[in-house]
């Protein structure tokens, strides 16, 4: 799946600049080369030059890009100007969890209603009704929802998966700790703490055996 013509190694970059452009201090210059910026995240020159000129034509030879523009260009890309509405499935601690976090609101996520096999209750503290799953298709139906959130445990992700894409689902946002058979126009993003954590331990054996 890709727009515009963007590959997906390309859409998972976008929000690592962003992210960067955003903490950058309003005391800095106002213009940021694409070198720069690859020297900061530790990437490729010619590849985040690539990526900053397929979604922004306001780049200046020996001036860089205007931070703010580049800034906009982007979250509009992105499409985080206009807010993503999605559903989340399985609404247990990590579920209501990023249902109380307020933080996706400046990334265009409003997350409308949590689903359960069986909810324990009937509205998340930030306000969000926590439905019963049978109730999902006509939920996501009745509001033109595209994007899901999956928190359920591994054995149900799976199933869980299938009645978000038979809900007219094209993006899935998984954080269940499972490798989910989807069809190639379905998008679906792994967040995988298991392996996050693995990576940040392997990290740390090899500094402290390095100082050792």
């Amino acid at each position: 799946m890709e727009k515009k013509g963007i590959s997906k190694a390309v859409l998972k970059r976008l929000p690592c600049y962003l992210n960067y452009l955003r903490g950058i201090p309003d005391t800095a210059s106002p213009y940021i080369s694409a070198t720069s910026l690859a020297n900061a995240l530790g990437m490729g020159e010619v590849q985040v030059r690539k990526d900053l000129a397929s979604v922004s034509n306001g780049g200046r030879p020996k001036v860089g890009y205007e931070r703010e523009r580049l800034i906009l260009d982007i979250e509009r890309f992105l499409g985080y100007d206009n807010t993503n509405h999605a559903v989340l499935v399985g609404a247990g601690k990590l579920g209501l969890a990023l249902l109380g976090y307020g933080g996706f609101a400046s990334y265009g996520l409003d997350i409308l209603a949590a689903f359960d096999i069986k909810p324990s209750v009937d509205r998340a503290e930030s306000g969000q009704p926590v439905l019963p799953m049978d109730q999902l298709k006509t939920f996501c139906r009745r509001h033109k929802i595209c994007m899901g959130i999956l928190t359920v445990p591994a054995n149900q992700a799976q199933q869980a998966c299938e009645r978000l894409i038979e809900s007219g689902i094209r993006a899935i946002w998984n954080f269940a700790p499972v490798h989910l058979e989807v069809p190639d126009h379905i998008l679906v993003q792994n967040e995988n703490m298991a392996t996050s954590l693995a990576v940040l331990s392997m990290h740390l054996q090899a500094q402290m055996k390095d100082e050792g």
